[in-house]
């Protein structure tokens, strides 16, 4: 079937189709719930957003440690953070900084800290993931989603009178529609749609880079990381062109807690592994050195402004994108030199 075509080309482009579609549903019907439920709209992008959105990571992951490779795993976990951050999330902010619910972000910025410091804890002092660390990880997800949940029932989104006749309106018009059973199923659709799309892209971009000989772990930090990021990007710039930066913003911090809490607490449990060891610098583990400590620089970058002006600066976005066009020049360039 298209045998004039490639299959791995053909499968890319398919998947990025997938991606784009799937995406554009997913912002609709969470900013319907958001609306409909007097929600903020940080909180629905933190949790419901951010589960549909990190799907593919969490298949790409548990598949890796199925199959006994920890460094995918592992790579996806990480890479998908700082990829989500200092690319998907720095381009919607060097394009349109907005404003920040302030009292919204405390909460799932902590949080997100907490596990990382763990994740980062053990890397360290154990250089593996053993199945108890695995099993605190999902525990921790459990927690997030529930305290989550009693936020947004504590503090919904304060609308002003020309916003809650616009709600209104479009209840009257969704519910002549199906309402929310509606947008729930769209949430379920699109969600599937997004997983396929990226299982499409990420499978037949990884089967390139084999073919171009690139190392597993370069593969996983940087092609993998960014195939199972695009719904992030797709979604942060549906998003962005309609109006609701702040789904975005507590998209790119909810699917960071989840590659944390959630992917990476998953593919441990399902096959413990340790950090990988096939990149090195000076004699030492490049990954130790570069890229968690990545992760933490950047998130403080991303959040610690919004969380304490209540806005984003194009500062912020700048910076961001420079963090990882230099992460990119060390992962393909520099390291193998070190190798």
């Amino acid at each position: 079937m298209f045998s004039f075509i490639p299959n791995e080309y053909f499968l890319l482009a398919f998947g990025f189709i997938l991606l784009i579609k799937g995406g554009d549903w997913f912002v609709d019907a969470a900013s319907n719930i958001a609306k409909r439920f007097h929600l903020p709209e940080i909180l629905i992008g933190a949790t419901v957003v951010s589960i549909g959105t990190t799907l593919p990571e969490v298949m790409t992951s548990a598949m890796g440690a199925a199959s006994g490779s920890g460094a995918v795993a592992y790579g996806n976990a990480i890479g998908s953070i700082i990829c989500n951050t200092s690319l998907i999330a720095a381009i919607t902010i060097a394009i349109k900084p907005g404003k920040a619910d302030k009292k919204s972000l405390v909460f799932p910025v902590c949080f997100f800290f907490g596990p990382a410091a763990f994740y980062a804890f053990n890397a360290y002092f154990f250089g593996k993931f053993d199945l108890w660390m695995g099993l605190v990880l999902l525990v921790g997800f459990v927690v997030y989603m529930i305290i989550n949940v009693i936020n947004m029932k504590k503090n919904p989104a304060e609308d002003d009178h020309e916003a809650s006749e616009e709600l209104e309106a479009e209840s009257q018009e969704n519910t002549s529609k199906g309402g929310l059973i509606k947008d729930i199923g769209m949430l379920l659709v699109s969600s599937l749609v997004i997983a396929v799309g990226a299982y499409l892209l990420v499978e037949s971009a990884t089967k390139i880079a084999h073919d171009l000989k690139v190392p597993e772990t370069i593969i996983s930090l940087t092609i993998v990381a960014l195939g199972t990021s695009l719904p992030e990007l797709v979604t942060a710039i549906t998003a962005l062109m309609k109006g609701h930066g702040a789904l975005s913003l507590g998209n790119i911090i909810g699917a960071n807690i989840f590659n944390l809490v959630l992917v990476s607490g998953a593919a441990i449990t399902i096959n413990p592994f340790k950090v990988p060891t096939e990149a090195t610098f000076l004699g030492m583990n490049a990954s130790l050195i570069f890229d968690i400590p990545i992760v933490f620089a950047t998130m403080a970058i991303m959040t610690l402004p919004p969380l304490f002006k209540g806005k984003m600066y194009r500062w912020q976005g700048v910076a961001l994108l420079g963090i990882y066009g230099a992460y990119c020049v060390l992962q393909f360039i520099v390291l193998p030199n070190f190798a």
